[in-house]
Parts: structure tokens; sequence; C-alpha cells
């Protein structure tokens, strides 16, 4: 790419960019590329076995910058853990059942949201351990939730058919998003954080606007249950997994359907866009995961060798690389391009249900 005429063409479209910042902007896009340029031979090897939940883990999460992640479990604890050294720092109690849905305020990391069988939703302080806001209010169990990268607003979905958006600072309810017919098991925001996205065993996924609380889309066209939904970055697209074997592209601006990406053999149990959004990830209980052009929509790779179905597949930041974790008790890192295993993570005694990179890239968890 001509860096200069790039920058040019980003310079119309954006006001922001000035005459005096145009040197800056054309050396940041030179750095871009030369980071991209770069070759890597990474290898992954077993660090750290964390072993100190009474109970199996429900999901694991990482900070923006990757320092610290933690682990929801179903014995109702939350624990927070240093990266690096492996420490437990702190556990975060006070759920009275099974501490499903967790997540940090990325990116700034200093307060972590966890979701409950006991339908509650608790706001908490990274650095202190406080219990900042018990979110009450759904009659059935949380399942899903998710902050806004605004940090303004955290959402959580219910098998008792609704989402409701909370005020994290105020610690009230903004909204109830009324409108499925069966439970909600995903939810997603789109970068800008004015709309949200959730996906229902109703078989469809509804696109709601975040200020008004009220229901713009309904994404019609699935055949079972929705396992998973996303916008990708620059909120143009949607795409939704499901149980009926496919994973749709949708138009996120006016709902339409634009494609559907065919070729697994069994249910699609997760669904991801890259952090461009050019590419798409599946992961099937076919026990394969592919790889789809966002423009094209064609399969442009196939990563076949996991012995049993892959509940998660995600992208690093890079977009170069696809982990996939898997009930066959191991992860794999592939090649996102070709679809070439690169390496089998080993060392898990069960099967493995939840895996994330740390942004840099150089760090992965596993969790069963």
């Amino acid at each position: 790419t001509d860096v200069t005429a790039l920058v040019e063409e980003i310079q119309k479209g954006e006001p922001l960019i000035t005459a005096a910042c145009v040197e800056h902007v054309i050396l940041l896009v030179r750095r871009l590329q030369q980071k991209l340029g770069e070759k890597e031979n990474h290898k992954f090897s077993l660090f750290k076995v964390l072993r100190t939940h009474l109970l199996p883990l429900t999901n694991v999460v990482f900070n923006k910058s990757g320092s610290r992640f933690i682990t929801g479990s179903y014995d109702r604890t939350c624990k927070l853990w240093d990266t690096a050294s492996g420490e437990e720092l702190r556990t975060l109690e006070g759920h009275k059942n099974v501490v499903y849905a967790i997540a940090f305020n990325n990116p700034y990391g200093d307060k972590i949201a966890t979701g409950s069988f006991d339908k509650t939703c608790k706001l908490w302080s990274t650095e202190t351990g406080k219990c900042y806001h018990t979110f009450r209010g759904h009659s059935a169990e949380i399942v899903c939730l998710s902050f806004d990268l605004q940090s303004t607003v955290v959402a959580t979905g219910s098998l008792d058919t609704t989402a409701k958006l909370w005020d994290i600072e105020k610690g009230e309810e903004v909204a109830t998003l009324r409108g499925h017919s069966a439970e909600i098991i995903a939810l997603s925001f789109n970068t800008n954080g004015d709309k949200i996205i959730t996906g229902s065993f109703d078989h469809t996924v509804a696109v709601w606007d975040v200020g008004t609380g009220r229901k713009l889309h309904t994404l019609i066209g699935h055949r079972a249950e929705i396992s998973s939904a996303q916008f990708n970055w620059d909120c143009s697209l949607i795409v939704t997994g499901s149980m009926d074997k496919t994973c749709m592209l949708w138009n996120a601006v006016t709902g339409t359907h634009l494609a559907t990406l065919a070729g697994h053999r069994d249910e699609v149990l997760d669904v991801c866009f890259d952090y461009t959004g050019q590419r798409v990830a599946t992961a099937s209980a076919d026990g394969s995961a592919r790889v789809y052009d966002a423009q094209t929509k064609k399969c442009i790779a196939k990563l076949e060798g996991h012995g049993s179905e892959i509940s998660k597949v995600c992208f690093n930041p890079k977009g170069n690389f696809i982990l996939t974790a898997s009930s066959d008790k191991t992860a794999r890192l592939w090649d996102a391009a070709t679809g070439h295993c690169l390496q089998i993570l080993e060392g898990h005694t069960d099967e493995i249900f939840s895996c994330a990179f740390n942004y840099k890239g150089d760090t992965i968890i596993t969790g069963n």
C-alpha cells in the first residue's frame, strides 16, 4: 500500500486529522505495516496450571493488556489472577449460585462484572475486590453479559427471555429488552456502544437501540437455536451461529440477510470476526473449525484435527492465528490463512470449553 495515498484518503473522511498531524499518521501507518510484516515463530509452552476453584470453571477472560485474568466457577466465586506470576490476587465472593458469565470493562479493566444462576449481576472493583452494585431484576439465571466499550453500561442476558441494561455509575436499571420468546444465551455491543444484539433459543437475533431500549431489527433465517452472535469492528456486519449447522452474515444497519455460510456437518457452537472484520471463524460440534472471507462469503480454510466438538474459537489480535478449544481435552493453534495446525496445546484432563489470547498475542489461557 502507498502509505501517503492511504493517509490522504483517511484525511478526507476524518476532519480531526489536520495538516499538522499528517506526518505523524504516516509514521504510525508505516509502523503498523512493519508490525504486520514481521514473521512469527512463537511457540507456546505450558507455563502454569492453576487449580484453586473447588468446582469446574465456567469461563476465563483477560483484561486488555493481558496482565490479569479472571475465572468464573461452579463454586459460586470469581477469581482474579496475575498472569505473569500465576498468583491468585483475590476471590470475589457473594453470589449464591454458579458464576457463569464474567467480563472486564476493557479497555480500562478497573471493573469486573459477574452474572450468576442466582439471577443477579454484580459489579466489582478490580483493585480492591469491593462489590459496587448488585443488579437485581431478572427472574431466571443470567448466562451472558457484556460491557459497552465506553464503560457506561453493562448488559445481562437471561433464561427469562429478556436482556437488561444497567447504568454502571448509578447502579440502576436503564432498560429491559423484551421481545424474544425463548431464552437469551448471547449478547454483544457494537463498538460505538449505541446498539446491542441478543441471540435466543427462539432461532432469532434482535438488534436493539441502547439509548431507547427499542428493537430495531429481528434477524430471521436460522432454523434452530442461536449459539453466538457478534458485530464486526466497524459496526457494519453481524455474524450469527446456530444449532442449524450454519453461520449467517447480516447487514448491521438494515438487518438484511447477506449470506449463509454452510459446510459444517453439525451444530455451529461459536463464531467470531477477526479484529478487522474481514474474516469469520466458526467452531462446530462436528470437530472442525472453518474460516470464511466476509466479502466473498467463501470458505478459505478448514481446520481439521480435533477428535471431538469445538466449543470456542478466536483469532489472535493480529489475525494470523486461530485458537480452538475442544472437548477432546486439547486446544489447538492454527494458521488462519492455510488452516494448518501449528501446535496442539495439551495438559488438561477434561474438556476445554474456554480459551483466550492476551492483547499482545503471546499468552493463551485455557479453562476446563
